[in-house]
């Protein structure tokens, strides 16, 4: 019997930032983590960043991470953001699924650190083969179009029934992130299981493009315009100004 995608291996990224815009605010913390199975004891991977630049206190309070901190213990961003994207780049190579919660969020702001701090793009580092991204935000979006209330990480893990590993840390919201999909695919099945991940890709961003042409947009990360937008998993570099 061929398992479905969703009780199959998959990896998930998270990170943490200075703030909600993914143009102009830095990442503080990354993660990437791997699951075989569910059930099985994910892979973790951790890297924590001095950003170079301050830490608003609104940004602390949500993550913890205080500027002093990561001036302390964090590394610089260069070679945090090659490692990132060279992760990425093993999960695509391996064909397992990529789990990002509002992924235009976090795989904008990590191509912007690539082209800020190395010279380079998320594309460039991943080379030929692509991401396959599956976003709980847009899933449920589409698939349970029609329900009220909220819809941020927490919201999601109420709804499908996942206990959280935590709040507002990295790896703990990169493993929710990749539960609340598990569930979600169990949820949907009949509706998921004959896609395969790469049909998904492509399915979730014509959804995303389709639901960010109604009201505007509310993301789990921000509120303004720039969390939102057609482009899905990542938005086009803006022209540089001359």
């Amino acid at each position: 019997m061929t398992t479905s995608w969703y009780e199959g291996p998959l990896a998930a990224f998270d990170t943490e930032t200075t703030g909600a815009d993914a143009e102009t605010d830095r990442i503080v913390s990354a993660s990437v983590v791997v699951q075989d199975a569910p059930g099985l004891r994910p892979r973790v991977t951790r890297w924590l960043v001095n950003p170079g630049v301050p830490v608003p206190a609104e940004a602390t309070a949500v993550h913890g991470l205080t500027e002093e901190h990561l001036q302390r213990n964090g590394r610089w961003p260069a070679p945090v953001m090659a490692e990132v994207a060279c992760e990425l780049e093993t999960q695509a190579a391996a064909g397992r699924p990529l789990v990002v919660m509002n992924a235009p969020f976090d795989l904008t702001l990590l191509d912007r650190e690539l082209r800020r701090h190395r010279a380079s793009s998320l594309a460039a580092r991943l080379g030929p083969v692509p991401l396959l991204v599956l976003d709980p935000h847009v899933l449920d979006r589409h698939l349970d179009r029609y329900r009220k209330g909220r819809r941020a990480l927490s919201d999601l893990c109420a709804h499908y029934g996942v206990v959280p590993e935590g709040a507002h840390d990295a790896a703990a919201d990169a493993l929710t992130s990749l539960e609340v999909v598990r569930a979600l695919g169990r949820r949907f099945a009949s509706r998921l299981e004959r896609l395969t991940p790469a049909e998904l890709h492509g399915q979730q961003a014509l959804w995303h493009a389709a639901q960010t042409r109604g009201p505007q947009t509310w993301f789990a990360r921000g509120t303004g315009p720039a969390s939102s937008g057609p482009h899905w998993p990542l938005r086009p570099a803006l022209p540089a100004v001359a």
